[in-house]
């Protein structure tokens, strides 16, 4: 508990607002110090509405600017916690049955996650698609941007642990508090859906109702998988090893409570992108398991998706 609820209340109103400001992130000892104000006319914000490549060209490893122009981004109308535009794209058959929603840089300091999304979007605009594929390279723009990169948003909010899990106001607050010691890079927020960023993503599986969510993460080197139907084995070189679920995960929220597969990828490295082949080679192979265990058992009847085993 801060201190600052101990304090008689200050006679200022400037030192009202911040006390009570305060006080309230203070919950269940929330690192403060992380906190920045929503700001929705910053210069980044204005920056980032110009269009994404400038900006994310020098910050991303192994994207080219010819590749980021190439995918022609379009605004989301979502914005961060500071006013960057949260970008997307759109690639496939609009009528399709299977809909897949890939995410990367839900963590702002895992850059590779996002140059795979937009390599991944290139390589989808490039061939045939049975499915509609929905693209959002970088979730977390304002932990990407920070000075050095952050795990967490201008809020100091893990987005990862921020969805809406079954008891999400029990078990979020004491996993922070009891296994990571209250690890700030881990802190889950005050409530469930507290920031901009998660809630665009709990609007897609609403709104967008994708068949599969792909999460890009870095740098475990691992695959991980949640969901209803067999997991894919492995994806270029990397081979499955379930991690577990955490509360306020999106594999937790999207996987087990929804009920709708989500493959997350552990990349090997967060600060260098893998070689063309092997993005390549992760795309081929999830492509090749979806063909299986999605695309196929779309019901001719109804047009729906069978995702059970």
């Amino acid at each position: 508990m801060s201190s600052l609820l101990l304090m008689p209340l200050p006679r200022v109103a400037g030192l009202v607002l911040c006390a009570l400001g305060a006080a309230s992130a203070a919950w269940a000892g929330a690192p403060v110090k992380n906190h920045a104000p929503p700001v929705a006319h910053t210069a980044a914000a204005e920056a980032s509405a110009k269009g994404p490549c400038k900006q994310w060209v020098p910050r991303l490893p192994g994207l080219s600017a010819t590749q980021c122009e190439a995918v022609k981004l379009q605004r989301s109308g979502a914005r961060s916690v500071q006013g960057r535009e949260l970008w997307m794209g759109d690639v496939g058959p609009r009528q399709s049955a299977v809909k897949v929603l890939v995410v990367g840089a839900i963590h702002g300091d895992e850059l590779s996650s996002s140059t795979v999304a937009l390599q991944w979007m290139g390589l989808a605009q490039d061939a045939p698609n049975e499915a509609l594929w929905r693209f959002v390279p970088v979730l977390n723009p304002d932990g990407l941007f920070s000075q050095p990169a952050r795990r967490v948003n201008a809020h100091g909010v893990d987005l990862n642990r921020n969805f809406p899990t079954p008891n999400w106001e029990r078990d979020a607050p004491r996993y922070w508090s009891q296994r990571t010691r209250k690890d700030p890079r881990r802190w889950p927020g005050p409530k469930a859906l507290s920031e901009p960023e998660s809630r665009f993503v709990h609007e897609q599986l609403s709104d967008f109702a994708p068949t599969l969510i792909v999460s890009i993460h870095a740098p475990y080197g691992v695959l991980d998988f949640d969901g209803p139907t067999e997991a894919p084995k492995r994806l270029g070189r990397l081979v499955l090893d379930p991690v577990g679920v955490f509360p306020g995960s999106l594999g937790f929220y999207g996987g087990v409570h929804k009920g709708v597969p989500v493959v997350t990828i552990e990349l090997p490295n967060a600060q260098r992108a893998p070689l063309p082949a092997e993005t390549r080679q992760m795309w081929l192979d999830l492509h090749r398991w979806m063909n299986e265990r999605l695309v196929a058992k779309v019901d001719a009847g109804t047009g729906r998706v069978a995702t059970g085993h």
